[in-house]
């Protein structure tokens, strides 16, 4: 995975950071972006099941949360509201795409290059958990990766898909079982290696949301 950007490790609690942009600081937005961007990415992947599509979601995700940062009260963590923001995104995204017929196109796959300390055996086993990811439903798929890879509470996932705490329950019981049987082990211990944010797509997402903020698009 690399090394940890040092933007990611900044003292400050995330409600600390928004008030620093709100007045003013624009540069430490690379903080919120360093420090969940690769959730978002994920996120937007569960739903749009494309790596390309995935991070033109996030990027205009965090365009959105940008400017609607005056909206962000506290009442909710900002994970919560940033997650909701980018469901929201690539559903819309998904969307679009239907309506286009996009999704006859053979999907586009992640060109960038394995990280030098990158193991077969990793590589082969992360194909293995990202198919079986992807074969999921849609409904199921994201639930999954909202709790299980990206590790967020029931009624944190609840909050950011707007459903009832009983529906996650049930979906993410009906995902676990339908990889149960060609995982087994492999989904607890492993999971949350599936879909590796590397260093390059990080750095090519923050550059591209801090150029449309300077061209004065948000």
């Amino acid at each position: 995975m690399g090394a940890v950007h040092p933007l990611v490790l900044a003292p400050d609690t995330d409600p600390e950071v928004v008030a620093r942009v709100r007045k003013g600081d624009i540069a430490a937005f690379e903080i919120l972006m360093r420090r969940h961007n690769q959730r978002v990415f994920r996120t937007a992947r569960a739903v749009l099941h494309d790596e390309a599509a995935a991070e033109d979601a996030a990027q205009k995700a965090w365009l959105s949360a940008y400017k609607n940062l005056a909206a962000f009260e506290g009442r909710a963590q900002f994970t919560t509201w940033l997650l909701r923001i980018t469901v929201n995104q690539a559903s819309k995204d998904l969307r679009s795409r239907h309506s286009h017929m996009k999704l006859l196109e053979a999907p586009q796959r992640d060109t960038t290059p394995e990280t030098p300390e990158a193991e077969a055996a990793r590589a082969r086993l992360r194909g293995i958990l990202e198919s079986a990811i992807d074969s999921l439903p849609d409904p199921l798929r994201v639930v999954l990766v909202l709790r299980d890879v990206e590790e967020l509470s029931g009624p944190e996932t609840a909050e950011v898909l707007e459903l009832s705490d009983e529906a996650v329950r049930v979906r993410l019981h009906r995902a676990r079982r339908q990889l149960r049987a060609t995982l087994e082990e492999i989904l607890e211990d492993r999971v949350g290696e599936a879909y590796p944010f590397l260093g390059a797509r990080c750095n090519a997402i923050v550059a591209a949301v801090f150029a449309a903020i300077h061209a004065g698009e948000a």
